[in-house]
Order: C-alpha cells, then structure tokens, then sequence
C-alpha cells in the first residue's frame, strides 16, 4: 500500500507542518521528522519537565521521489556523510578534517531532488559514535554494531513542498513526561554504556576510515 501512517512526537500539537520549517542543522537538514514507531513518537514527545503529543499522519507515498538509505545499494557510510553534512560537529584533528573530506568525496549524495528520505534516526547520544569513527577510534564494523545496538529505527523526513501536501493530520495522543521521560533516559543511558564498550577494545581486524584514506592514496583510485 502506498499510503502509511506516520507519528511525530512533540510538545505541541501540529495540525500542519510547515515546509521549509524546523531546524537546518538536523540529520538530513530542515525538514520534518516523523517515524512509523508510535512508542518511539511518545519518547521523542517528552522532556524530563514537560509532558508532550503525539501528532499523527496520513501520507500517499505515490508519485513520491524517496530515497531510501537501507537500499543494499548504499552502506552506512552514505548515511554517515549525510548526517555530517548537515549536522555541526567539532573537528578534533586533521585525520577528521581529512576524513571529513573523504567521505563527501566518495559517500555523497545530493538529495535536493528528493521528496522524502527514510534512515535511520542519530540520537543525539548515538552522534558519539559518528565522531568517534570520523576521529579514527573505532572501525566500520563497530559503527554498524553501535547503530545495531541503538535500536532507532527507521526515520522519514519529508522534505518537499509537494510531499508536504500529501500529510493528512489524523489526530493527535496526549503523552506523560512520568510514563515516557523514563524510556527516553533509559535510551540515554544505553547509548553511553554501547559506547564505553564498543570502544574499550580495538577492532584489531576492523577497517578504519584511516585505512579507507590509505587505501586511495596507495592505490590511486576512487572507492
């Protein structure tokens, strides 16, 4: 089927998103953030003060241009590069400036021409291990283990004028700081523990993005 339900969870409620609203320096940049996951929505609805909604939606994906980041044709590095594309994110070092500038030469992909994008959603926690891999600390398997591990499911972004048309507001669920704040700290709390023990070994046989660099700069050819 092509029309899907959707959920984003908020302190307020939105009975029309606004195109071209929201904050620019986001995983895929200004858009709106929904998922197909309501408890996920309810977590996402909540701070440790303030209790939140979950507004619903109808989407007719058809006619859509959607570029789907769990394709086999893309690795977690395509996903990777976008996330750094648009997120800010401190430089510590030339291997990441370095690194940086490999992966938008080899990874990138322009998605100005698409309607909507589905991947996975970085929490702000699980961010850390983008760094981490960028700064040359942990290796692409363990990247993909920490995504793994995080449980973020899939997210949508709608980012066209023509795929905002196509959001129906159906309702909206009230949600309780008390009941769900807990769920969101605990995903915290889980993400800096993943973390502490992806990264206290070396992936002795793992590839590094340093090894990625190495491997153009030996063989003189484009990955």
């Amino acid at each position: 089927m092509s029309k899907i339900r959707l959920y984003h969870g908020s302190q307020m409620i939105i009975e029309k998103p606004e195109y071209k609203g929201g904050k620019i320096h986001n995983d895929y940049g200004q858009g709106f953030y929904c998922t197909k996951h309501i408890e996920l929505a309810k977590e996402w609805a909540v701070d440790e003060d303030f209790d939140g909604y979950v507004n619903t939606y109808e989407i007719d994906l058809s006619g859509l241009k959607i570029l789907n980041l769990n394709d086999d044709k893309y690795s977690i590095l395509h996903w990777l590069t976008i996330l750094l594309e648009h997120r800010t994110m401190r430089m510590n070092g030339p291997v990441a400036e370095d690194g940086l500038d490999f992966l938008k030469k080899h990874y990138h992909i322009d998605i100005s021409g698409y309607d909507a994008i589905i991947g996975y959603r970085a929490d702000d926690s699980y961010f850390s291990f983008a760094r981490a891999f960028i700064a040359n600390s942990i290796s692409i398997a363990q990247l993909e283990r920490a995504m793994y591990l995080g449980e973020l499911g899939e997210q949508y972004f709608i980012q066209s004028e023509k795929a905002f048309s196509k959001l129906i507001f159906k309702e909206y669920i009230e949600v309780a700081s008390s009941d769900y704040y807990p769920l969101k700290k605990s995903r915290d709390n889980k993400a800096r523990s993943d973390f502490n023990y992806i990264t206290r070994s070396l992936d002795k046989e793992g590839t590094f993005i340093l090894d990625l660099m190495r491997e153009e700069r030996e063989n003189g050819t484009s990955l």
